[in-house]
């Protein structure tokens, strides 16, 4: 089969190449259509992923402009051919789409679509997408591109071929659709999990800080009269407890932040926060950096999700007098390291100590940013936890 310039192996799996390498689902669904249309030499295509009252919870077009798509208005609903290819989950191919009694008509604005090629995107029985192509500008042959309207030969412009094409396309979109779900769902139980565990920690520590704090300022009420020199000393009691609660704050709001990233860089963001965690806790926290560039993002968050979980595990768990941060240049990527003088624990009691000390989650967070984790501990040694990127 011929498709013009980009035909062939190399076209192919350029696409399904770029399907795979996005995790967010937006992105996964616009690399899908370009390469569609590119793929196929059309003129439009789209990619609708229906919901459950009968619109699309997503629609992505190409070859439409901008402006266009605003002055088309509202998504379109679950209807025509649209609606067949959702519920029957069978292809269309139609030499004039306007022609077909399922037809329905489309808003003013909306550009003239005549022959037309549609599969459904399903991941085993459930149909989760659809997928559309119109107006063929490269009749297979590789004449040159003809203007919409009815064919010399009267038939549609896409062919057999190209509807094979489009459903390896379609099988594979299915499965990039499917893993972007997962990815997003994934994120969302991070976040979901991150904030159960903050919460936890501000009701163990600011609040208990704030119980002993209520306490102390009543005893001292109680010896103002009577022990003037014992209520001074629980007042700057009270004073010490309410800047300690202060830093808890700090240190748990600073983890809901993760967009100084953004701001300052990787190295500033971990500086700032463990010199705040340095002053909210008994125990020595240092930092060093060397010699680290600016990494991809989503490396960037996982390597400070990381520090701060190590870090949350050394200062609650371990009972360390001193935890030291590094993070050094490694070849293009870089490598943190968090070492503890804590009790340390045994790392073949991976049940025990994975939920305990969030081992797991740490190990899936190197593994997403496409790098990796280490473990090193010894019951009554301490801890060292070390995290490696390749960069990007």
């Amino acid at each position: 089969m011929s498709h013009g310039p980009r035909s062939g192996l190399a076209a192919v799996s350029s696409a399904l190449l770029a399907m795979s390498r996005h995790l967010e689902v937006r992105d996964v669904l616009k690399t899908i259509v370009t390469s569609a249309r590119e793929l196929l030499d059309a003129q439009y295509a789209a990619l609708g992923v229906p919901d459950d009252h009968g619109g699309f919870a997503q629609f992505v077009v190409d070859g439409v402009s901008e402006e266009q798509w605003k002055a088309i208005g509202p998504l379109p609903r679950q209807h025509g051919i649209l609606a067949a290819m959702l519920h029957e989950a069978r292809s269309e191919r139609l030499a004039d789409v306007r022609k077909d009694p399922r037809f329905e008509g489309w808003p003013k604005a909306h550009p003239d679509l005549v022959d037309f090629l549609g599969l459904p995107i399903r991941d085993g029985d459930e149909v989760i997408g659809a997928l559309f192509l119109a107006n063929k500008l490269r009749p297979a042959g590789g004449h040159p591109p003809h203007p919409p309207g009815p064919k010399p030969e009267g038939g549609c412009g896409f062919t057999q071929d190209d509807e094979e094409l489009l459903g390896i396309l379609a099988q594979h979109a299915a499965i990039a659709l499917t893993n972007a779900r997962l990815y997003e769902r994934s994120r969302e139980l991070t976040i979901a999990e991150e904030r159960s565990r903050l919460a936890h920690e501000l009701h163990d520590a600011v609040s208990q800080k704030l119980f002993s704090l209520r306490l102390t300022a009543q005893a001292a009420a109680r010896l103002v009269d009577r022990d003037p020199s014992r209520a001074k000393g629980e007042l700057q009691q009270v004073a010490a407890l309410a800047a300690e609660a202060a830093d808890e704050l700090r240190a748990a709001v600073v983890e809901l932040r993760p967009a100084a990233l953004d701001e300052d860089g990787l190295v500033a963001t971990l500086r700032t926060q463990i010199q705040v965690l340095d002053r909210a806790h008994s125990a020595r926290v240092t930092f060093s950096g060397h010699g680290v560039k600016a990494l991809p993002a989503s490396q960037e968050e996982a390597l400070l999700r990381v520090a701060q979980e190590a870090l949350h595990n050394a200062l609650r768990h371990s009972g360390a007098d001193h935890v030291d941060v590094t993070l050094d240049r490694r070849g293009g990527g870089a490598v943190l390291r968090v070492t503890d003088d804590g009790s340390g624990f045994d790392p073949q009691a991976v049940r025990r100590a994975g939920r305990h000390l969030g081992l797991v989650s740490m190990r899936d967070r190197a593994s997403g940013a496409g790098g990796t984790l280490t473990v090193e501990s010894v019951p009554g040694k301490g801890t060292t936890i070390e995290m490696e990127v390749p960069g990007g």
